[in-house]
Order: C-alpha cells, then structure tokens, then sequence
C-alpha cells in the first residue's frame, strides 16, 4: 500500500435530536476535512457521485474548491454514474480540473451503483437502453469520453468563422494532456476489471464485488486485481496502472473510538444487490496493532497500491480528521505508507 485516502458518501439529512446536515454544511465540511487532510500528508480524498439522493451530485464543483484551496492532495470520484453524463461536457470539465489541479484529479466512473430511483438516467435524457440496468448507456458515453480526451475531433471546422476557421474536426478543449492517466473505472466483477485493463485505464475496486466464487472477498478481489493487471499487459500499455480498494477502517485509540466503533468489525459474506449473488468484504474496527496485523492478512489491499477508508461523513470534520490521523499515525506506515509532505 503506497497511498491512502478517503472516501466519503457525502449523506447529508436528519440526523436526530431536531439537528440536519445540510447540503450546504456537507460541502463546506468536505472541503474542511480536505484541507486537514492535505496538513497531514493523506493521498488522496474521493466521493461518491449519487443522483435524486441526498449525497453528492456535482461533484466537479466540489472537487475545483477542494482543489483550490489544497496544495498535494489528490481529488476524485468513486464513482461518476456515466449512464448520466454527457461525455463531451464532462470531458471539458474533467480537463479544466485536471489542469486547475496540476494533475491531482482523479476520476472514476462506471455504470453506477443501485438508484434511489427507475431508471433515473432517463430522467436525464438518456433513453434507448437495451439493458434494464442501462450498461449500455454507460458504456457508450464512456467509449465517446475517452476519443475526446484523447483529443478525436467531433465537430467540423467553420472555414467562415472569425475565431479561427480553418479546416478538418475539431477537438474539444481544454485538453489536459496527462488526463487519460487519471481515469479509473469502478469494476464491479473480474470480468469487467480485465476489461478496464485491455482498455486502458486504472482501476477502482469497491467493498464489494458482484459476484460469487465461494471464496472470501479479499481473495476474490486479489483475483480481480491480478486480472486487471495481466490484461492491462497483454494489451501492450505503456508504464503501471494505478490499483484501488476500498474498507471500512476504524484504529480503536480513545475510549471515544470504542463507544462509538468498539465490536462493530464484520467478517464479510454473501449476499444480493442489484439483483446479483454478491460477495462484501469485512469492516475492521480494532486496536492499532490488531489493525496492522489484519490488513497485512487481506491480500487485496496488500496488492493495491491505493486504499480509501469509507468514512462516516455525518460525525464532521473533526471526528473524521481523528479516524484520518489515527491511521496515518498508528497503522499506514507499517503498511508501507509514506505522507506527501515527504515526498
């Protein structure tokens, strides 16, 4: 494990006792824990994109003011529902906050996971899906995304313009050179993990996997992560893929740690969603030392070289700097970790 970092479902809501979470407090709370994070020399802070929910929805937004107000920290996306996007409109964004960024975006996107809604992406404009959970949409704006990152033209030059003219197609700008690098696909099984990796980008893997080998999780993530790395290979691409996974984490230090997270590690099982068998990996809650010892055991985090630590966003900033720290001080670097502010 090389870089960590957090992501966060951005929930905002009731939270009892009369008390919410506003949309406006969850940003401005993001953006906080952000920059706490960036002091610490953490990798990388991410989100996940859910639309008709009460989670993040805009998320370029977020990550431009996150990105402009840190210096080393690595903003993304876990994932981008592509069934909802226009691809040439997030092209542009992608490459605005790319170059805004220096180069520390980093953008996964994928089908999408389970709606709040049917078949929401419609609602969008997107119609015409073969596919009842609409794949072939996300499919489609992904494969017109990636041409015009890499700079296709999709429209005519107008030789009568008077800004430019000219002839031939035109591409869309800006154009951020190092962009393409800075994709990653949310792959939900070993088949479309090898899939990303004949294609050519990184790889985001979750806390769960659709599907069942009967093995445990982490096992099954390694594989998945192994076959990502071949195909990436054996399409002949150029230089190392980046590899993610993500866990539920939580170093028991304080007796404030314990009250709230104190029993809560799962072992992981079998279960469905979406309508498929599906294998979730294990939450861990313990000891520093305990931690080290069972991270070190779960073979696809020791294979990743990136790990996002799910957070519970509606405790604040604060508390969730503490989780951040608490790791970064306590079990990170005996997994390999070294912060930024290092490098």
């Amino acid at each position: 494990m090389e870089r960590f970092g957090t992501l966060s479902f951005g929930h905002y809501g009731p939270l009892g006792g009369g008390r919410e979470l506003t949309a406006r407090d969850s940003m401005h709370q993001a953006i906080e824990l952000a920059e706490g994070m960036d002091e610490l020399g953490v990798n990388g802070v991410y989100f996940r994109v859910h639309h008709f929910a009460r989670q993040q929805a805009a998320p370029m937004t977020l990550l431009s003011a996150i990105a402009a107000r840190t210096t080393r920290i690595e903003v993304g996306t876990g994932v981008i529902d592509m069934r909802y996007e226009n691809p040439l409109h997030l092209a542009e964004d992608a490459a605005a906050l790319d170059l805004l960024s220096d180069g520390r975006l980093a953008l996964g996107v994928s089908r999408g996971s389970p709606e709040t809604v049917v078949r929401g992406y419609e609602a969008f404009g997107y119609t015409g899906s073969q596919d009842p959970r609409g794949a072939d949409i996300a499919r489609a704006h992904f494969d017109t995304f990636l041409r015009a990152i890499d700079g296709e033209g999709f429209a005519d030059r107008d030789p009568r313009s008077p800004f430019g003219g000219g002839t031939g197609r035109q591409r869309i700008e800006p154009h951020s050179p190092t962009l393409r690098s800075h994709v990653w696909w949310g792959a939900g099984t070993r088949e479309t993990a090898e899939w990303a990796g004949r294609v050519g980008v990184n790889l985001m893997s979750s806390t769960l996997l659709t599907e069942d080998a009967n093995i445990p999780f982490d096992q099954l993530q390694a594989e998945q992560i192994d076959g990502f790395r071949q195909a990436w290979r054996d399409a002949g691409h150029e230089g190392t893929p980046r590899v993610s996974v993500s866990r539920s984490i939580f170093p028991l230090v304080t007796a404030e740690d314990h009250m709230y997270f104190g029993g809560q590690s799962e072992q992981g099982g079998v279960g469905y969603i979406d309508g498929f068998r599906s294998t979730f990996g294990k939450s861990y809650a313990a000891t520093p030392d305990v931690l080290v010892q069972e991270l070190k055991n779960d073979a696809a985090v020791m294979s990743a070289d990136t790990l996002m630590l799910t957070i519970p966003s509606q405790l604040g900033p604060a508390f969730n700097l503490r989780i951040v720290e608490n790791f970064a001080k306590y079990v990170a670097p005996e997994l390999g970790w070294k912060p930024t502010t290092e490098s």
